[in-house]
């Protein structure tokens, strides 16, 4: 069981590390994982698809859960929307399931790959946050394993000090072996897009601020490379759910051969190798020239209906995209600032990268609101996610880099979210979590695994470091 290491990476595939493998089928097995780690001195993180950006779901030197074995939909109820899924159950799985029937996953990824279990476990936001909040706030309950070997259901109502701290927990209280969760309704496979030109970053906010109470969804692109008076540019799309009677041929539009992303570009360039072709575009020069061309055909301001799956899953349109960073992979750092200070601490962000002439290669901006489970990463303003190119040479300049855009998150009131974040320490962490927060993380760790037998990569540096 325990023989040989295999060798797991990160999403972005800069940063990696060796790890037992283990492919539970049913809580029982995953019972027996714990209790062989505790006699081997070894610890246990649970991975689902491995799309973290971080070291979310890396354990070097110590046992991998394999979730994707635990992957049936359990039951699902047309008539009320509500589901119930094993963790290892894919976005793709759950919204191929009750999209037809008139239903969609409330809160999505900007990847439908992701397992459940994992969007629990990061508690995952989509483009519409300020409006549906967290993947968490629509789990009806959760069933799970402790490392104790207890089986525990938790809801808002039962166990609710374990619901608010698992979700977003990054599955080191315990393992989740089904999740029960309400869909939302829907009448057309289609939302209706109005897409439109930002030229500054406080214009850009603007919009995502102006823009979210008349949609369903809002996100904004955000050209990094521009600077001066253009600072912060980019594009909004702010979508909206079409309203019953006003798709002519919702039974058409919500059929699945309407929503799956084609593989083939004009019917005959498969997708699949287009990442090859991005690759001598994966440099400074190359993403300044993407980022142009982007903004400048992004100028005309229209409406358009989109299909949903079209519409949220953007990250999917082109297989292995990340793979054209090149050999070092890429990190994305998000952060997350109140609406009064976000203005002034990204324009202090993005000149600092584009100073170090170290620029991200992607910025996507969203709007949130605040929730109410432990480790949250919410607050009442927006989200910024920016890419960036690792080169080995540079890495440790680069390191430092994000470690002061830390700095500067924390003095403006920001957070962070650890799907994400590579670089963050246990101090900046512990600093805006709070201490209290953190304690009652630790007490409910210590009754949950008083053996410490759940940690991960990230476990070990945002809590022990």
């Amino acid at each position: 069981m325990l023989n040989t290491f295999t060798r797991l990476e990160n999403f972005g595939h800069s940063l990696d590390a060796p790890a037992y493998v283990v492919q539970p089928r049913n809580g029982v097995d995953v019972y027996s994982v714990f209790k062989k780690a505790k006699r081997l001195g070894l610890t246990v993180t649970a991975r689902g698809a491995g799309r973290s950006y971080n070291d979310a779901a890396l354990n070097g030197g110590g046992i991998v859960l394999d979730m994707t074995a635990m992957n049936q939909i359990l039951e699902w109820n047309p008539e009320s929307g509500v589901v119930r899924c094993e963790p290892g159950v894919t976005l793709e799985q759950l919204w191929q399931r009750v999209e037809p029937d008139g239903w969609w996953p409330p809160v999505v990824s900007g990847t439908m790959r992701t397992t459940l279990g994992g969007c629990l476990a990061a508690n995952i936001h989509g483009k519409n946050n300020f409006k549906m909040g967290v993947i968490g706030e629509h789990v009806v309950e959760f069933a799970a394993v402790l490392p104790t070997g207890a089986e525990i259901t938790c809801s808002p109502k039962k166990n609710a000090d374990l619901f608010y701290a698992m979700i977003g927990g990054y599955g080191m209280l315990g393992v989740f072996t089904s999740v029960t969760m309400q869909m939302k309704r829907v009448y057309s496979g289609l939302l209706s897009v109005d897409a439109y030109p930002a030229p500054n970053l406080s214009r850009h906010l603007s919009a995502l601020e102006d823009g979210a109470p008349n949609h369903d969804y809002i996100v904004g692109w955000l050209d990094t490379f521009a600077s001066g008076a253009a600072l912060g540019r980019g594009q909004i799309h702010a979508a909206r759910y079409l309203r019953e009677g006003e798709d002519p041929n919702p039974q058409e539009t919500l059929k699945l051969k309407n929503q799956i992303l084609p593989p083939m570009i004009f019917g005959v360039f498969p997708k699949s190798i287009l990442y090859q072709f991005m690759k001598p575009f994966a440099n400074n020069l190359g993403w300044r020239m993407v980022n142009l061309a982007k903004y400048v055909a992004s100028l005309p301001k229209h409406t358009f209906r989109q299909p949903h799956a079209a519409f949220h899953f953007l990250l999917d349109y082109v297989p292995n995209w990340e793979l054209s960073y090149g050999r070092g992979g890429l990190i994305q750092y998000q952060s997350f600032l109140p609406k009064e200070s976000a203005e002034a601490a990204w324009t202090e962000i993005l000149r600092f990268s584009q100073k170090r002439n170290m620029p991200s290669y992607l910025g996507v901006t969203k709007r949130h609101r605040p929730d109410n489970f432990l480790l949250t990463h919410a607050v009442d303003g927006f989200s910024l996610a920016l890419d960036f190119k690792v080169r080995e040479a540079t890495r440790p300049r680069m390191a430092g880099m994000l470690r002061e855009f830390d700095e500067i998150v924390l003095e403006h009131g920001g957070r962070f979210y650890f799907a994400k974040n590579g670089e963050t320490t246990a101090q900046t962490a512990q600093a805006f979590y709070g201490e209290e927060t953190v304690k009652r993380f630790k007490k409910l760790k210590k009754r949950c695994d008083p053996n410490g037998l759940l940690e991960s990569n990230l476990y070990r540096r945002i809590f022990e470091g």
